[in-house]
């Protein structure tokens, strides 16, 4: 018996409970594959809460970005540049909280709240619960408790830990809106369940159970460590139970130990390429995945059933915009090529997005739309006139006929046109279109948006 062999089942005898572990190499990249597929949105929201709430402490406090986002943000791929955000992280292994939002009369509002699996698992706001104040709870899974007296909801999480994002949207061309939209973020507040019914609070959750985040080891067979961290922190669903057993083949389960060194070289070799090929799916640049038409990549967040067994999908989802809004609420397909198919780049060609009257993006009453440029990185693009996104809300100018033209290019359209004008970075480029609201036309699934065409080639003389 080789040493190697030996570790392994030591190793294997380690894990109470846990499934045989295969000695199959073709099998344990399989299984790899498949399960890094599904890790792959708990892994970044693991990062991303690292970054915001476990490294700076900030659990169970609302963080107010007071300005707009812009090329400096690099949080969060594919930011928003129509709405003031706040976040909110929540640590819920001890007891719930009780959160309390303002009226919001005049303008879009939502707060949306994530799970660990990035499923958008409710709503408050303009679309679900109307303009009036709330009162809600949102527990973990092993709450047994009622909804007290005084509160409007409870919602429900499948884990312990959640992500809150309030939108409210701005109009920075208006005078004073910024202000005003400032005073409502300062209206949210959020107190433990404990202290909202006057009883003693139970014993607080040990903070330092958290394993520290690296992106090298996220990418190699040590991802299976943070993958069972994570697992034990909520409640697996029954439908997919079956599966986590079958990751059990290569370690994989709620709290299960798990030493890297004990793995003999040809299964790690194995693991490791089922990571390398699960990267490629999931990053592959310019790849359309779920609904494609015209050159966009339809709306591909929601909640659980909405979202059940489409793993390839949520994870490409999280790795090209991370945080999405569910369908209903928000419509945000990204355009990854232009009509003819082709990959965007600033450096070759112009591009124009043509809207007959009847094609402009139809939204419900307080909803309104916007394209963003995103930089081949996924982040904003700086430019000489800082402007990041347009749509309903900017200062275009439409024909007579109520048709609109859009100029998507590196280089100014000329002064005529410039209210019109998207600016695009010198090279390779995507968009996202958000439609906040949609109307029910847009959300139909034979609806087809208009395709960014190619208007013409650079002219690169005198480039370098």
């Amino acid at each position: 018996m080789t040493l190697a062999i030996l570790c392994f089942l030591l190793f294997s005898a380690s894990i109470a409970n846990a499934t045989e572990l295969t000695t199959d190499l073709y099998e344990a990249k399989e299984i790899t594959k498949q399960a890094y597929i599904f890790a792959y949105p708990m892994l970044e929201n693991f990062k991303t809460m690292t970054v915001q709430a476990i490294d700076p402490g900030l659990f169970g406090m609302f963080y107010h970005k007071r300005s707009l986002r812009g090329p400096d943000y690099r949080e969060v791929v594919r930011p928003n540049n129509d709405s003031i955000y706040s976040r909110l992280w929540l640590d819920l292994r001890s007891e719930p909280v009780v959160v309390s939002v303002p009226a919001v009369e005049d303008r879009y509002y939502s707060f949306e709240m994530i799970d660990m699996y990035t499923h958008n698992f409710a709503y408050v706001g303009t679309r679900t619960t109307g303009t009036g104040a709330r009162t809600f709870v949102i527990s973990g899974p092993f709450w047994q408790g009622s909804k007290p007296a005084g509160v409007n909801d409870v919602f429900r999480s499948e884990g312990n830990f959640v992500l809150c994002l309030v939108r409210i949207a701005v109009d920075m061309e208006v005078e004073g809106d910024l202000e005003k939209v400032l005073a409502i973020q300062d209206e949210h507040e959020i107190q433990s369940l404990s202290s909202y019914l006057g009883e003693e609070a139970p014993p607080a959750a040990d903070p330092t159970i958290f394993p520290t985040y690296d992106k090298a080891k996220a990418e190699s067979v040590e991802f299976v460590s943070y993958f069972n961290f994570l697992l034990g922190q909520l409640e697996v669903h029954p439908s997919e139970k079956e599966l986590i057993e079958q990751f059990g083949k290569i370690g994989i389960g709620p709290n299960l130990p798990f030493d890297v060194n004990a793995m003999p070289s040809d299964i790690r070799e194995a693991v490791e390429e089922g990571i390398k090929e699960a990267l490629e799916i999931i990053e592959s640049p310019g790849e359309m995945v779920g609904i494609s038409k015209s050159g966009w990549n339809l709306g591909v967040f929601g909640n659980r059933e909405e979202m059940q067994g489409k793993y390839e999908l949520r994870a490409v989802a999280a790795y090209r915009s991370l945080y999405g809004n569910s369908l209903e609420e928000a419509y945000c397909p990204n355009g990854l090529v232009d009509g003819d198919g082709d990959a965007f780049d600033g450096s070759k060609f112009n591009y124009v997005l043509s809207f007959n009257s009847d094609e402009v993006p139809a939204v419900e009453p307080k909803g309104f739309w916007s394209i963003t440029m995103c930089g081949e990185d996924q982040f904003l693009v700086a430019n000489e006139i800082n402007r990041y996104s347009i749509g309903d809300r900017t200062d275009m100018k439409y024909e007579e006929d109520g048709s609109l033209v859009i100029y998507i290019q590196h280089e100014s359209p000329g002064a005529d046109k410039e209210s019109n004008w998207l600016p695009a970075p010198d090279g390779i480029f995507s968009l996202t279109m958000r439609i906040y609201l949609p109307s029910w036309e847009v959300r139909d699934p034979v609806h087809c948006l208009v395709p960014v065409m190619k208007s013409g080639a650079v002219d690169n003389a005198g480039k370098p």
